[in-house]
């Protein structure tokens, strides 16, 4: 597996080494013992799978508020999504700064997502379906969000006109953003 830190502390982009042939294809998702030898030592307790129906489905900016807080391992089966994370941890020299990748079904890439960053993704083609690992279970009392199109961020989305859930289109501002991670 090919793994590439990305310019924001802790987050990885994880490519799996791909066998294919005329019958389709192999490969590990995820493999504990590698995980632990480059020093990711996350417990999955609960996977996550949503389907979009449609492009331009905008999902995010969530979080979890520590201690409940969630590091994510997230892939694509099919489709594409513009994958964005967010750091907010106050103490580190890229908080609130933000990556965006590109995830697909064709590319296979996962993204690692740590504690302290908020996540969101932009489906680029109709019938999307991501699938993510979670280390903490859902807690809706510490669910949190960013507002997706936030000024400060400048997040160069792939759309300027997203279906959003009411939830998502009513996050905060990150300044106004409540945030306990250091």
């Amino acid at each position: 597996m090919k793994i590439t830190p990305l310019k924001v502390e802790g987050a990885l982009l994880l490519e799996p080494v791909v066998h294919g042939d005329h019958r389709g294809f192999f490969m590990e998702s995820y493999n504990e013992n590698l995980m632990q030898q480059i020093g990711v030592n996350y417990v999955y307790v609960q996977d996550n799978h949503s389907l979009s129906a449609e492009p331009g489905i905008l999902r995010g900016l969530h979080y979890q508020l520590a201690p409940k807080a969630q590091t994510k391992l997230v892939r694509v089966l099919t489709g594409a999504i513009f994958d964005v994370i967010l750091d907010l941890r106050k103490g580190s020299p890229t908080f609130g700064q933000w990556v965006g990748v590109i995830l697909s079904e064709y590319n296979k890439r996962q993204l690692l997502v740590p504690k302290g960053f908020a996540h969101g993704f932009c489906t680029l083609v109709p019938n999307t379906q991501v699938l993510y690992k979670v280390d903490e279970y859902y807690s809706p009392e510490n669910d949190r969000g960013i507002l997706w199109n936030d000024p400060a961020l400048g997040i160069d989305w792939p759309t300027s006109k997203p279906i959003l859930s009411d939830k998502d289109q009513r996050h905060p501002l990150l300044k106004d953003a409540e945030l306990n991670f250091d």
